[in-house]
């Protein structure tokens, strides 16, 4: 992996600075393993990936408000 992978432009626009009234209608970003193929979807549609024996890690840290500049 280089650096250069995560290099990208990301408008200010697509970034969110506040939750969803409804959580539920979150987007939830997918990718299949097979095809490599992504998809855009809400958060609702999250157990139609899933299959017997999958495991799911939830993060539930906060972020400070915080930069840091190098």
């Amino acid at each position: 992996m280089r650096v250069a992978d995560f290099t990208f432009e990301l408008p200010d626009s697509l970034i969110a600075r506040h939750p969803l009234a409804e959580r539920r209608s979150s987007r939830l970003l997918t990718l299949d393993g097979p095809t490599g193929a992504l998809a855009h979807r809400q958060f609702t549609d999250l157990l139609e990936h899933l299959r017997p024996g999958d495991l799911m890690v939830f993060n539930n840290t906060r972020v400070i408000p915080a930069r840091l500049f190098g």
